[in-house]
């Protein structure tokens, strides 16, 4: 683990920028009297804490049915991970009725490849099991995998069309999703039907799961809310992080409830939800966000807080905590998050010019490293 002093560079502390030096030992922020770096040019912010990404499946599965390494494609995504500023992230994974690679099979390759690469790289890498609420079948060998890979992040989804299933049309796309189930369109189709058919059930056994993720300190949440009454029927269940909500109102009543809310950096930076719903950049400016995840693109959360900041939103220690902080309070994370003595040594190095990262320290180990200011540490 490095043992450095970093000098002459303005250091985001939670008080604001400061230009005091920043020192690093044994894996940990202050302390220790190691040799000085002089990072003149450079700033020096938290590293960020992604709560919600799977941008990790281009690596597991870059065509479908092409590759099976699961372990190289773990050790890449971390590798790119870094060279995004990320130091923590929940590789969010499906466990659905939909099959391929959001199927139970697949997750549970994901789950062993994590848990096997996760101890040999300096990026902190965490599972999130995403659960489909219809997939009723599914419930207990969610609950066996939970137990088993130690998941502490556990978040529910419903992709079914209901509407369109109600109405008895077929939904879009559905051959493409077909294919990628490895199923025939009339047999997926016809799993649709028979999961929104048993609609009924679903409340009660999400009441009964819920209750037993809680009682093992599982931390929940719903994926895209959209009504103050749904969110009130997943608080009920101890359901405490709305996770991308679709319209103020859902957020809003997370707010009020004192719950967790979870936005999309991409949608942050597109300045648009690409689905329709309300913009990110909306919800930020009405204080309606605890944490920018990066979705479905690693680069976003840096790129979306510093959106923030240019359009005024927020100042830039507001904006870093919703990329840092606040997503490392999500997951409990009371040890990162912020640059303090004592805390992980979880940073990130950017040039002060262009606010592009070269260098990404992840409990007090080099993650990554790009370009001149190798110099200055190697030197």
């Amino acid at each position: 683990m490095l043992d450095l002093i970093l000098q002459n560079a303005p250091v985001l502390r939670p008080e604001g920028w400061s230009d005091a030096p920043l020192s690093l030992h044994d894996g940990r922020l202050g302390g220790g009297a190691g040799r000085a770096v002089d990072l003149a040019g450079f700033e020096v912010l938290p590293g960020i804490v992604d709560a919600h990404g799977d941008g990790f499946e281009r690596h597991m599965a870059p065509r479908r049915g092409a590759l099976r390494e699961r372990a190289s494609g773990v050790q890449a995504c971390a590798a790119e991970l870094a060279a995004c500023g990320i130091t923590t992230a929940a590789l969010a994974q499906f466990w659905s009725w939909e099959g391929g690679m959001r199927g139970p099979e697949f997750a549970e390759e994901v789950f062993a490849a994590v848990t096997e690469v996760a101890p040999t790289v300096p990026v902190d890498l965490r599972l999130q099991l995403r659960l489909e609420t219809h997939f009723l079948d599914g419930f207990a060998g969610a609950e066996e995998a939970i137990a088993r890979w130690g998941i502490s992040y556990v978040v529910f989804n419903d992709h079914l069309p209901h509407q369109r299933l109600a109405e008895g049309r077929k939904p879009p796309r559905l051959t493409g999703q077909a294919l990628k189930s490895g199923r025939s369109p009339e047999a997926h189709l016809a799993l649709m039907m028979g999961l929104h058919d048993r609609g009924g059930e679903v409340p009660e056994a999400l009441d009964l799961l819920c209750s037993r993720l809680q009682a093992r300190g599982v931390t929940m949440g719903s994926h895209d809310d959209r009504t103050a009454e749904g969110r009130a029927d997943w608080r009920a269940r101890g359901v405490r992080v709305s996770e991308f909500p679709e319209t103020v109102e859902a957020a809003l009543a997370a707010r009020a409830a004192g719950e967790f809310i979870v936005l999309g950096a991409p949608n942050v930076v597109r300045g648009a939800s690409h689905a329709g719903n309300v913009s990110a950049l909306e919800l930020v400016g009405l204080g309606l966000c605890d944490a920018l995840a990066s979705d479905y693109h690693y680069p976003a959360p840096a790129r979306a807080a510093w959106r923030c900041v240019e359009l005024g939103l927020l100042d830039e220690v507001a904006a870093w905590k919703l990329v840092s902080e606040g997503p490392a309070r999500l997951l409990g994370l009371t040890d990162r998050g912020r640059i303090e003595d004592g805390l992980r040594a979880d940073l990130i190095i950017r040039e002060q010019d262009t606010r592009r990262i070269v260098a990404t320290i992840a409990g007090g180990r080099v993650a990554y490293m790009s370009g001149d200011v190798a110099g200055r540490f190697i030197g």
